[in-house]
């Protein structure tokens, strides 16, 4: 939801701006021996899909895994998003 409140930011709230999210990319604060990154970046994939539809919400996308994220954040996700 942060994500999207930032794109509405530099789109003057107006989200029909939004052509295509092109990438998401997900790091996830995780120990070393968990394995089920790209588990937890589906929320976030799967919510870009949920509030934009299929045609403009599908994107490419990356899970990786850190040993720790600034402000000790649990998850960090950064976007591509094509604007019209």
């Amino acid at each position: 939801m942060n994500l999207i409140a930032q794109i509405a930011a530099e789109v003057g709230d107006d989200l029909s701006q939004i052509a295509h999210i092109v990438r998401l990319g997900g790091f996830v604060n995780a120990h070393r021996n968990f394995s089920d990154h790209t588990k937890v970046i589906n929320g976030a994939s799967d919510f870009m899909v949920a509030v934009f539809g299929l045609s403009i919400g599908t994107h490419v996308r990356a899970a990786i895994g850190a040993s720790s994220l600034p402000l000790s954040v649990p998850v960090e996700i950064e976007a591509t998003v094509a604007l019209r």
